[in-house]
């Protein structure tokens, strides 16, 4: 095991691509849209995951209280970080989703 030293923390690399892809666009979210929720539809589309895919994860991240999902009357639903989540997300990506969101 000397590939990994005890001080090494994980990262967003270690994740699951999925959790990971989707919280980087929810974290891109939170910067660009100074906290507005985003639609689901979206969030799939820039994830590049299927929307089963994407409810699934966002419940999962729901449960670690690190996002939070609304869906309305006619069945759209919203999504965004929590406190948490962002805390989180600026540990995880450092800075990257500023860079990814610039030209």
């Amino acid at each position: 095991m000397e590939d990994q030293t005890p001080a090494e923390e994980p990262g967003a690399e270690d994740m699951d691509p999925a959790v990971a892809g989707i919280l980087q666009v929810l974290w891109t979210a939170s910067q660009e849209t100074d906290g507005k929720r985003w639609s689901l539809a979206r969030i799939s589309k820039r994830a590049g995951v299927q929307m089963s895919v994407l409810r699934r994860v966002l419940t999962q991240l729901e449960q670690l209280e690190l996002a939070e999902t609304t869906m309305d009357e006619e069945g759209r639903g919203t999504a965004h970080l929590t406190e948490e989540g962002e805390a989180l997300c600026a540990e995880l990506f450092d800075g990257q989703a500023s860079q990814l969101t610039r030209h």
